[in-house]
């Protein structure tokens, strides 16, 4: 059997005791979550879940959660987690364009719960595990699944106005497990601190489950506060974690950190950006038996697609490092051409964790690949010695906080404004988050538009991170001669004048 229980079960069997999750002060130990895997996936099946149902589930960080996405595994089914800081008109195209049979959701997000599937609704005692709803049931039988089945199913921002379903397989997964072990020396006294929202591929997979898969531990957090992440490390002995980069930030400018013994943390997995030398070298003058392995990733490769190596960050700054064992890097042009080390061109990946495409949806699929080789959108270069530079976003794409927002879905929403003639939506620097997103707007004639309108208007259709930031009011937008809005040239001008 290959599915995602299996390997929580041989543990159980072999180190019963050993802890596999600790939330909210309780250790969970593997005979235990085994137990309530069994349990959650017998109530799945009572909920009418089979082989090959989708289970959605709009959750923050819980050991429910967890216990869900092996459960919906045990039973052959396929996991779906949401983004809860969608908006409830987001949630509901997800849930409806996937199919879902089920929509679990905390009771917190009950207004943002929509789209047609039976909701149920978790209450507090739930997020410490679903046999408080589930009762006193005899554990599911283990469904037979393949290394092709459909694992999971995870909607991503891309540049059209709706998120495209991101289908993994179990073979994209342990490939991806695998490599990871290989780069990261996995075993069994891996501690990971879990603060990243599970919904997402860098606290669900880099590495998360794989460090379950050696039998090691997750400290999950609900929530990402820096206090308590330190104290985690120090109290729980704690050698791994991921951090998204504006919760590397908060962490290095706490004003409590020097409180707490992180002594015990050997890496911190970042990710995705260009990471300043000053942010590296702060790092490791404050955890100094740790190293910041940057770390290049897609939600279509279930993530670490590339690692920056020990010893080499100084040296290949700006780099996110070299691929892992699994999985090519070439750098091509428009026409799908190969590139030379050192020449510009979008980064294409091929290997057995990249996803075969996307939901329901062929036309996408086909024009994300150059043969077999995915395009990621992403536009870099690779050095003579085959360290990847990214020196472009993904076409329109803005990232803040960590969180991917589409351009054109933001202006697909301002749009229906009656005020607005024309719109672009860039990403600006920001200190706190990256990036944040602000609109660009040329009037219809005569009307008038304040930032308060405009945001009141994008947040009731949109997740707040999502919405405008600023406004600002043009008489015309850039346009390239086929009339494309250039918005490297938007960037360029208000990056300057910023």
């Amino acid at each position: 059997m290959i599915n995602l229980s299996s390997f929580i079960a041989f543990h159980a069997r072999r180190t019963p005791d050993r802890c596999a999750l600790k939330y909210r002060g309780e250790e969970i130990s593997y005979a235990t979550f085994d137990a309530r895997i069994g349990k959650a996936a017998s109530w799945l099946a009572s909920r009418g879940i089979g082989r090959g149902d989708v289970v959605a589930v709009l959750m923050k960080n819980s050991a429910a959660f967890l216990e869900l996405v092996f459960a919906a595994s045990h039973i052959g089914a396929v996991f779906l987690p949401i983004n809860y800081r969608l908006s409830a008109d987001e949630v509901g195209y997800i849930v409806g364009n996937a199919g879902a049979k089920l929509l679990i959701a905390d009771e917190e997000l009950a207004s943002i719960a929509s789209g047609g599937a039976p909701v149920v609704l978790l209450d507090e005692a739930a997020q410490g595990s679903i046999t408080e709803i589930a009762g006193d049931v005899a554990p599911a039988a283990m469904a037979p699944v393949t290394p092709g089945d459909l694992m999971r199913l995870m909607y991503t921002s891309g540049t059209t106005d709706r998120p495209k379903g991101v289908m993994l397989s179990y073979e994209n997964l342990y490939w991806k497990s695998a490599d990871q072990t290989i780069v990261l020396g996995l075993n069994a006294d891996t501690r990971l601190l879990v603060v990243g929202p599970l919904y997402h591929v860098g606290a669900l997979d880099l590495p998360g489950i794989a460090v379950l898969w050696h039998g090691g531990m997750l400290c999950v957090h609900r929530n990402f506060e820096p206090e308590a992440a330190l104290e985690a490390i120090e109290k729980d002995w704690l050698n791994a974690a991921w951090f998204a980069p504006v919760m590397t930030t908060a962490i290095l400018t706490c004003p409590t950190r020097e409180r707490y013994d992180v002594s015990s943390l050997k890496w911190t997995i970042g990710g995705g950006e260009k990471t300043p030398e000053m942010r590296i070298r702060a790092f490791s003058e404050y955890f100094k038996n740790a190293r910041y392995i940057d770390a290049y990733g897609l939600t279509e490769t279930v993530g670490g697609d590339t690692f920056m190596e020990a010893g080499r960050e100084i040296e290949k700054i700006g780099s996110t490092g070299r691929a892992i064992a699994h999985v090519e890097i070439e750098i091509r042009d428009d026409a799908g051409n190969k590139l030379a080390p050192g020449e510009n061109g979008e980064i294409c990946l091929r290997g057995p964790k990249v996803t075969k495409g996307y939901w329901k949806d062929p036309q996408k699929t086909a024009s994300a690949f150059f043969g077999d080789w995915f395009r990621t959108g992403d536009v870099g270069y690779l050095d003579a010695d085959g360290f990847l530079y990214l020196t472009d976003r993904k076409k329109d794409m803005i990232i803040s906080g960590g969180e991917n927002i589409a351009s054109s879905e933001v202006e697909r929403v301002i749009y229906e404004l009656p005020e607005v003639r024309e719109v672009a939506v860039i990403g600006l620097p920001d200190a706190s988050w990256g990036e944040k997103p602000v609109a660009i707007v040329v009037l219809a004639e005569g009307a008038a538009l304040a930032l308060p309108d405009l945001a009141k208007h994008c947040r009731a259709r949109l997740a707040g991170f999502k919405v405008p930031k600023d406004l600002i009011i043009r008489d015309s937008l850039p346009r390239n001669p086929s009339g494309k809005v250039l918005k490297r040239v938007l960037r360029a001008e208000l990056e300057t004048t910023a």
